[in-house]
This record gives structure tokens, sequence and C-alpha cells, in this order.
């Protein structure tokens, strides 16, 4: 398995989206949310996307020269619509919108449709929270419809419909959340299949109904299905997901799950909040830290080890693959090269650490 460089990985990355009619600026949004979602430890919307984005451009569902642009425009609230651009521009030009309206005016609601896929999700409410704002964010896949089985149903009838938040912290890395209503990414299932190994317990069904660790029992014809989060309770990540499907989809204007096999394009509804439009700066921050001592005061279970924070374990993964390199599965890296040489670019110049 081969590992890349960071910059490496974007600057690969920037060659293939110019390549194939992104402007540099654009490319580089899109990479650099890539790679970092890599860096985070979030393969399933890192490197494996890149290949997956340039054959779906070359295929006309992306749109490379697609431009974002406001449809309805209040003090606190907008709508936009995101020119079937690549997710990550429309995402990014939507929660900088929420973020303006939030500075003015304290609280910010933006609807974004019409977008493609935006990718890792916890990327906008991280900006949100590197402004120096609170952010929450809800994604569903508009009217797709074949993967979460329904609590008590054994069929694909929801997306993955993660919900993602993050808040700064007064002198340290934002408290971020970055998660699925769903046991896992369905990208989580994709890069198990490429590196042939086994799902973990609990994650999916096969098309009869029975529990299964291997991916080609949700990837198959007849296709499995993904669980809901939860488990024995996992009527929870299905009343979650519900409320995804809502938020990120009736009120996005994209429309909610309904049984399309392919996804055309996310919904989301990100909502920023101004911190000193409800409380004092100082004494928010006082009180993240005070109850950051308190989780952490808790005795250790030797079992896990040490108490983290949410969004521990992708600052710690960013650290150590920033001075490693980003693995890349085999499959992965073949199939990038192989879209490199479809487009006329020299792959032999692309440099591995191996």
């Amino acid at each position: 398995m081969p590992r890349v460089r960071a910059d490496e990985l974007r600057r690969i990355g920037c060659l293939l989206f110019e390549q194939v009619g992104c402007t540099p600026a654009d490319a580089r949004t899109v990479v650099d949310h890539l790679v970092d979602s890599s860096l985070y430890g979030h393969d399933s919307h890192g490197q494996i996307r890149i290949y997956e984005y340039i054959e779906q451009i070359r295929d006309g569902i992306f749109d490379p020269k697609g431009t974002p642009h406001i449809e309805s425009d209040r003090p606190c609230a907008a709508v936009v619509d995101g020119g079937g651009a690549l997710g990550q521009i429309g995402g990014t030009f939507a929660t900088q919108l929420a973020i303006d309206k939030a500075r003015q005016h304290g609280v910010a609601t933006v609807t974004l449709r019409n977008t493609s896929h935006v990718g890792r999700v916890g990327a906008y409410p991280l900006q949100i929270a590197r402004a120096g704002l609170v952010g929450i964010v809800f994604c569903n896949a508009g009217h797709l419809g074949r993967q979460i089985a329904p609590y008590g149903g054994l069929d694909g009838k929801l997306s993955t419909n993660p919900i993602a938040f993050a808040a700064p912290r007064r002198s340290a890395e934002p408290i971020l959340v970055d998660m699925t209503t769903s046991v896992c990414a369905e990208g989580k299932i994709r890069v198990a299949s490429n590196k042939g190994v086994a799902l973990p317990a609990g994650c999916i069904i096969d098309a009869q109904g029975n529990p299964s660790t291997d991916p080609q029992d949700y990837l198959g014809n007849p296709p499995g299905a993904m669980l809901p989060l939860g488990g024995p309770v996992a009527y929870k990540g299905y009343c979650l997901s519900f409320i995804v499907e809502i938020l990120g989809g009736a009120l996005s204007g994209q429309g909610c799950a309904a049984g399309e096999r392919v996804m055309q394009s996310n919904g989301l509804c990100i909502t920023a909040y101004h911190i000193d439009h409800f409380a004092d700066r100082d004494a928010y921050f006082d009180e993240i830290e005070a109850l950051i001592g308190h989780v952490r005061s808790s005795r250790i279970d030797p079992k896990v080890g040490e108490i983290l924070l949410p969004g521990d374990p992708e600052y710690r993964s960013a650290k150590e693959r920033e001075q490693s390199g980003i693995p890349i599965d085999n499959t992965t890296w073949e199939r990038i090269q192989r879209a490199g040489s479809d487009l006329g670019l020299d792959v032999h110049t692309w440099q591995t650490l191996d």
C-alpha cells in the first residue's frame, strides 16, 4: 500500500481536476477538502473520491464550470442553488454565507441544493468554528433511497444522512462531531472492498436480512442494506435520519429519500450561531473548558485506554499523516493513476514514499 505526502496528493488532484475543466481555484477547493478528509482519517471521503469525481465529471454528472448562486436571500436565512457544481464548491459558498449572516444577525440558516456530492460534512461546521462561531449541518442525499434499512425493515430505504457539529475553543482545536446516522458511511464499505478486508460486525445485512461482514453482501446484486446507528436501540439512529431528511431534504428543496438508485445532489441545512449574541465569549470558553475537565476527570476504562474529545481522533490522525504520508490502497492508487493516464497526464512523475 503506497503512502503519498499530502502536498503531492494535492498537486496530483489539482492536475486532474483542472484537466477535466475546473478552474484552478475550484480545483484547489475540492482537492483541499478531499486531502484534508484523508488526513483526518476519513478515507471514505478522501482519496477514493478523486477518481470517482473525475469519472462523474467525464460522464456529465458533475459540472466542472458550475457556479453557486443565491436563490432566496433574507436577513437570517438564504437558499443557495449550487449550479450543479462540485459539492465542495457549493458547500463552502453556502457555509461562508451562513457565517457572514450570523456575524451580522446572531444566527443564520442557509440551505443548499443542486450541488452534487458535498464530501465530508464535518468540513462545513469546522469552517464555521474556525471563524469563531458554532455550527451544525444536516445533510441528506436528495431522492436517493437505497442504503439504510429502516428500523424494523430489511430493505435499504434511507441514506447515511450525516449530522456534523463544531464549536470553537479558546486556544485549542474546535470540538468536532461528524457522524452518519447509520453505523458507518457507505464509502467505508467501498474502502473495505478495495482493501479486501471484512467490515466490523453490525454494519450491514445481506439481501436476505442476515448479518454480514462481507462488503460484497452489501455491494452485490441483489444488494444488502446498511443498518441505522444504535445497535439494539437502532430506532434512535432511524429517528435521527428522519430529522436529517426533513431539514436537509424537504427544507432545502433537494427532496427526501424516494428510492432513486443514483444520487444527483446532497441537500444541506447549515446553521451558524454567533457566540457573542448569546453569551459573554470568555464565559463561553470557560464553560467549555470546565466541561472538558469534568469529563476527563472520569476513571479510565482499561479496555479503551483514554478519554478522547469529539474531534481528537481526526486531529491526531492529521498530525500523524502529515508526517508519514497518506496511505492509499492499491486499488484506489491504480484508479487515480488510470484517471491521469486517460487524461494524458504523465503519471510516472507522481511520487510515493515507498
